[in-house]
């Protein structure tokens, strides 16, 4: 075959650099910042239960629970984690005290398991 040309060289490092962009563009733009998949949970807000979700959140941030924050509120309860992620559950705002590990794609927890934070990883 000979050595490359210039031609064929920029042809080659054309096509190197589309089958780069390519992969790229096919794999999951949220891989890295978020945990794809629904999280819900189980609290009162005074009136009865409700439920609360998280849709896509951020991985590796806290996330303290909107609804039951405020530590005057009862905490969450019956986790139910169907992200891509594993979800770590946390009795305290601010990921703080006792925790708990959701596995991925269908870990839950009963209402015995009080949560006021999140974080997944």
């Amino acid at each position: 075959m000979g050595r490359p040309t210039p031609l064929r060289r920029s042809v080659t490092t054309v096509a190197t650099a589309l089958g780069g962009l390519a992969l790229a563009v096919a794999l999951p733009a949220s891989s890295a910042g978020a945990a794809t998949g629904p999280f819900s949970y189980v609290y009162d807000d005074g009136t009865g239960p409700r439920m609360g979700l998280l849709a896509d959140p951020p991985s590796w941030v806290c996330i303290t629970l909107p609804e039951v924050a405020d530590e005057a509120v009862p905490p969450a309860h019956t986790p139910r984690n169907y992200t891509a992620s594993t979800a770590t559950v946390f009795a305290g705002a601010d990921c703080t005290g006792d925790y708990f590990t959701l596995r991925p794609n269908g870990g839950h927890a009963s209402e015995r398991l009080k949560v006021r934070s999140v974080v997944f990883s």
